[in-house]
């Protein structure tokens, strides 16, 4: 991970060493297509979707693209990474200054206010998908945190959650590490490692909400091994009750990562995340799927922040971790605005991937998803219409 060819060597082996220890994640996930190979989808045909039920709802103030449409923050730190660790000092440096850039505040107080109160609920979507070789740094989301309770937010008021709650656990996110705060998640194992009750029911059906759900005219159909962790085949995928009931504002923490030319930045991390049966929607529906499923208001009208670990990603073979193709990229991105912030990001992994010869230019389908999603109003995907604030610390 550093320019110096030993150190990289190092990097490296540690990475190998840490995936041997656990982190596994996507490693150990049902095999199905992934969001790479739909990226590169350039001919999909489309299936129909109830992508209308979404739209009946009428917004609100805090609806997607939120306070700030069009608005982007980038803060860079050098020297976040020393010895291939991520320090937490200047992740906290980092943090504060995307806050207080992004609002205009003079007190990262008011910063945080302007978007979460000591009432709210409040959900912080990571991404452990890839183990822990790849996951939503510590460092961060304990940033987050630590100001979010100076600001008067009650650790009890806080949410940590993501689709599988297994891979939270394996990748730290665990209540020892996080005292007072609950982790959570949509697909679940009890304490023998069974994803099914004494009555043969998964747990994960419990955590589904039925009232809420995203059709499309694609069905999923699963074998035994899979079927836990789609939690229902057919043609509806559900929305968490994390989203619709438990939570009532989303802070959104994805990774700065590829799939294939395109990203699977804030947008994916939510649409992904928030839904059963997911399976089936790769193929033909992924360009759809990461701007429709954010158009439900479960998802539109609760994201309040997203804010890209950019300290580590990767620029190939994402959204896996593939230890050769992991870097540091020494940032963070921020805004209300995800399809402005996943356009922003979009062009950094893009440009790493020219430097790195893997492609000459931004491929013709790796925006596609942000067109669509400026289709349905969720905020602004054109690159000139960015209002886009670029901080250098050190």
């Amino acid at each position: 991970m550093s320019e110096k060819s030993g150190k990289k060597s190092t990097g490296r082996r540690n990475f190998f060493k840490l995936l041997s220890a656990g982190g596994t994640g996507l490693l150990l996930s049902p095999v199905i297509p992934s969001a790479a190979q739909a990226a590169e989808n350039q001919n999909p045909v489309k299936p129909a979707t109830n992508i209308q039920d979404a739209m009946k709802h009428p917004r609100t103030a805090a609806s997607m693209p939120g306070l700030l449409p069009g608005k982007v923050v980038r803060v860079d730190h050098s020297g976040c990474i020393q010895e291939h660790v991520i320090q937490q000092k200047a992740v906290d440096e980092m943090l504060r200054s995307l806050m207080l850039n992004l609002t205009g505040e003079t007190s990262v107080d008011k910063a945080w206010l302007k978007f979460v109160t000591p009432e709210d609920v409040i959900g912080l979507k990571v991404n452990p998908v890839a183990g822990k070789l790849l996951t939503t740094s510590h460092e961060l989301v304990k940033a987050v945190i630590a100001q979010l309770t100076e600001a008067g937010i009650p650790r009890k008021n806080l949410v940590i959650w993501d689709r599988r709650e297994m891979e939270l656990h394996e990748t730290g996110y665990l209540p020892e590490n996080y005292p007072g705060i609950t982790i959570a998640g949509t697909e679940q194992k009890d304490a023998s490692g069974s994803f099914y009750d004494s009555n043969g029911k998964l747990y994960g059906e419990n955590m589904i909400d039925k009232e809420w759900f995203y059709w499309a005219d694609v069905e999923g159909s699963y074998d035994a091994y899979t079927m836990p962790y789609m939690v229902n085949g057919g043609k509806h995928s559900y929305f968490s009750k994390i989203c619709t009931k438990q939570v009532t504002k989303i802070i959104n923490l994805p990774i700065l990562k590829n799939a294939g030319s395109s990203v699977t930045l804030c947008m994916k991390n939510l649409a992904f995340g928030a839904v059963s049966n997911t399976g089936r929607l790769h193929e033909k529906l992924w360009h759809d799927t990461v701007a429709e499923v954010c158009a439900f208001p479960p998802i539109r009208d609760k994201v309040v922040l997203n804010i890209v670990d950019g300290l580590i990603g990767c620029y190939n073979g994402g959204p896996a971790a593939n230890p050769q193709f992991i870097c540091p990229y020494h940032l963070l991105l921020g805004g209300t605005d995800a399809v402005a912030v996943d356009r922003i990001g979009l062009n950094i992994v893009t440009q790493k991937r020219i430097e790195m010869k893997l492609q000459k230019e931004e491929s013709p389908t790796a925006s596609l998803f942000l067109k669509r999603a400026q289709e349905l109003g969720l905020g602004i995907g054109e690159h000139d219409k960015i209002d886009l604030k670029h901080v250098t610390l050190a």
